[in-house]
């Protein structure tokens, strides 16, 4: 929903006649997807193009996207089942469709998933990939979530994922009730990026400073065959280059791994390492499958529902809430002409309780020149009027 990404977006398409727009909203009722969607379909229109004729939706049945996808005669429709929440919706068509139109081999990464599941599907805990993990972190944050997770995968393609597991365990564990409405507060912070050159900017603290942590690193064995083809078609692998006699550049990220591993083995760190063969689309569907089993089995464990999101329904409401405050305080300053102060705005509209709301309201439309300030002896004291129309010359 934030213009200036849509923007800069839409600036680096110079042809959207042959560009196609995925709207993705399960209730089709998520603010910040119908505003991508209005700023996308203006961006068309102002190209003279039918946005129906170039939009795909991917929701639920019969949601209110559905029927504005069926409505408006959009060039297709890909279901999303209730049951998937966003945070687990990768292998669904929310991930698979972008995939597979970004030239991803979809059914290798759904082959990975599935192996993962009849692993994680193990009563024998030992041989079940998804508990022990779950168990590890059970574990270490004893029981409370009282450590938090820092994810460093050692492959730049995997920069992403930390991002990822953000969302699929934080949303998922975070919860302040447990299963028997007991305020217990449970969560697992996740924070992290890729190995490598940005392990420098956590390794410092992590061995030396607060033990608040556990670290997950993803190590991959093989180096890429080849990089994408230069200009000209030919091929490029830098992999075999030898930096150093008998060392190649895989051979440095593989040591930065291991370095970093036992340096904090050393000083009483604790980490977690999962290893595969390789970044491809059969591994990331391994990769996504088994921490979503085991954000599942840790739920489990200490008793909370993964599978709701009640304090992101609650921010939704709030915000809601602040922009039905805006339209309110905007009706009144359009029937009052007179300037009046943030606090003294507030105290008219019957919104006394909510003046720190109506202050940083106000400061915002004097920045996009909605309304105007008259300065006062200090920010706080800054008087606020609506507009006034420039009457012509």
């Amino acid at each position: 929903t934030d213009p200036d990404g849509m923007s800069k977006v839409l600036a680096a398409i110079p042809d959207l006649s042959c560009t196609m727009c995925i709207v993705i909203s399960k209730s089709g009722g998520t603010k910040e997807t119908r505003n991508g969607q209005l700023i996308a379909r203006a961006a068309f229109e102002a190209q003279g193009l039918d946005f129906a004729k170039y939009a795909v939706a991917i929701t639920g049945d019969d949601s209110e996207l559905d029927r504005t996808a069926t409505d408006q005669a959009w060039l297709a429709r890909f279901p999303m089942w209730d049951w998937i929440g966003g945070r687990t919706s990768e292998l669904s068509a929310v991930g698979l469709l972008p995939a597979a139109l970004c030239g991803v081999d979809i059914d290798s990464m759904l082959r990975g998933a599935r192996e993962m599941d009849e692993l994680t599907r193990r009563m024998d805990a030992a041989h079940n990939p998804a508990a022990l993990m779950a168990m590890m972190w059970l574990y270490v944050g004893q029981g409370r979530g009282s450590k938090d997770m820092v994810v460093l995968p050692y492959k730049d393609r995997l920069e992403l994922f930390s991002r990822y597991l953000q969302q699929l365990v934080m949303e998922s564990l975070g919860k302040e009730l447990n299963l028997d409405g007991e305020v217990v507060n449970q969560g697992l912070a996740v924070y992290g990026n890729k190995g490598s050159t940005d392990q420098h900017a956590y390794v410092q603290q992590l061995r030396d400073g607060i033990n608040n942590f556990f670290v997950t690193f993803i190590e991959v064995l093989k180096d890429p065959a080849n990089l994408p083809r230069l200009r000209g078609g030919a091929h490029f692998s830098a992999s075999p280059i030898e930096v150093e006699p008998g060392v190649s550049c895989g051979d440095y990220l593989s040591g930065f791994f291991l370095g970093t591993r036992r340096a904090l083995h050393e000083n009483g760190r604790e980490s977690i390492t999962i290893t595969i063969d390789e970044v491809s689309p059969y591994s990331v569907g391994q990769l996504i499958a088994l921490f979503e089993r085991a954000v599942g089995l840790y739920a489990s464990l200490i008793g909370v529902n993964a599978y709701h999101q009640p304090g992101v329904e609650a921010g939704k409401k709030a915000a809601t809430e602040v922009l039905a405050l805006q339209v309110k305080l905007l009706a009144y300053m359009s029937e009052h002409r007179e300037p009046m102060t943030a606090e003294k705005l507030s105290q008219s509209i019957g919104e006394a309780s909510s003046t720190e709301t109506v202050f940083k309201i106000v400061r915002r439309l004097t920045a996009t020149c909605r309304i105007s300030a008259t300065p006062g002896v200090d920010i706080f004291a800054d008087q606020y009027e609506l507009r006034r129309e420039r009457s012509p010359e």
